[in-house]
């Protein structure tokens, strides 16, 4: 028996040893075919967007800071009016806030429903939960431009058009962030009221909602600020605020490039700023911080 331990604990970490670099080597090796890969997909679709782009990529490289320089000389030059241009420019930006705020509210109310109705557990219709979920990928999985585009064409331009865009495609994305947050709810809250008789609306309202509130308004407050910058890129394809009025001012080019100046101030202080005053509420909710 001594000696077959002896002789077999040096084998047996020889073979551990072996073992060990083997695996070292396969990682190594299927780590460099990962960055080969990346390089080749990396290098063939650059090439197949600059021949798209007319091939004009490395042409126009050396340009690309001369439309940001005319901007700002313009704007220094005009500075003076740039007061001015950004309080003419503030009821755009208000009718952006109101998109966003507006889609942000039913994309709420649509993802609380689709979160409820599509987490296992909870679900009203068990057999139906399967369906409910594939609703809200499908929901997410459009771009909002691409929904925009399509009521545009439909409804004409305005900001109702960007509001639907965005509150559909809010709704399927908050659906899946409510739906793994309610998937941790605690379930004896509604397996009593369901021995009481409570209805299921009862039993999620009373049970579910008050343990999962606190991260669907942290989640509802970080949509908040994404709908914000959705509703001015949506601007640019003619669904109002002051996404429009940017586009304008930029195809108009020189000669309006203090008003761009002002827009581009104008939107980025406002983003900043409710990003600031969600993350603080944000952290009150989730963290307890910032008290």
């Amino acid at each position: 028996m001594a000696d077959i331990s002896a002789g077999g604990a040096p084998q047996s970490v020889g073979n551990i040893q072996s073992s060990y670099m083997a695996q070292i080597q396969r990682r190594r090796l299927y780590g460099g075919l990962t960055i080969l890969i990346f390089v080749v997909l990396m290098v063939s679709g650059f090439n197949i967007a600059d021949d798209r782009n007319a091939g004009g990529f490395w042409e126009g490289l050396h340009q690309i800071g001369h439309y940001p320089a005319d901007v700002l000389s313009e704007a220094w030059e005009k500075r003076a009016d740039l007061p001015g241009l950004i309080a003419k420019s503030f009821p755009a930006l208000v009718e952006t806030i109101n998109i966003a705020a507006v889609s942000t509210l039913i994309g709420l109310v649509g993802g609380i429903f689709l979160s409820l109705l599509g987490t296992r557990g909870l679900g009203k219709w068990p057999r139906l939960i399967p369906l409910f979920r594939r609703i809200s990928d499908i929901m997410r999985a459009v771009p909002e431009i691409v929904i925009a585009l399509v009521l545009i064409f439909v409804l004409g331009g305005g900001p109702v058009p960007a509001m639907i865009a965005i509150a559909f495609h809010t709704a399927g994305a908050l659906g899946k962030m409510f739906s793994e947050v309610a998937e941790n709810a605690d379930l004896k809250p509604v397996e009593g009221l369901a021995s009481t008789g409570a209805t299921w609306s009862q039993r999620m309202l009373l049970g579910v909602l008050p343990q999962v509130a606190p991260n669907y308004i942290s989640y509802s407050l970080l949509r908040f600020e994404i709908n914000i910058r959705a509703s001015a890129i949506l601007g640019f394809v003619g669904a109002g605020g002051i996404g429009y009025e940017l586009r304008n001012a930029m195809a108009w080019g020189p000669g309006r490039f203090d008003e761009a100046a002002a827009i581009f101030i104008l939107l980025f202080g406002t983003i900043v700023f409710f990003d600031q005053v969600s993350s603080r509420y944000r952290n009150r909710l989730t963290e307890g911080q910032g008290q």
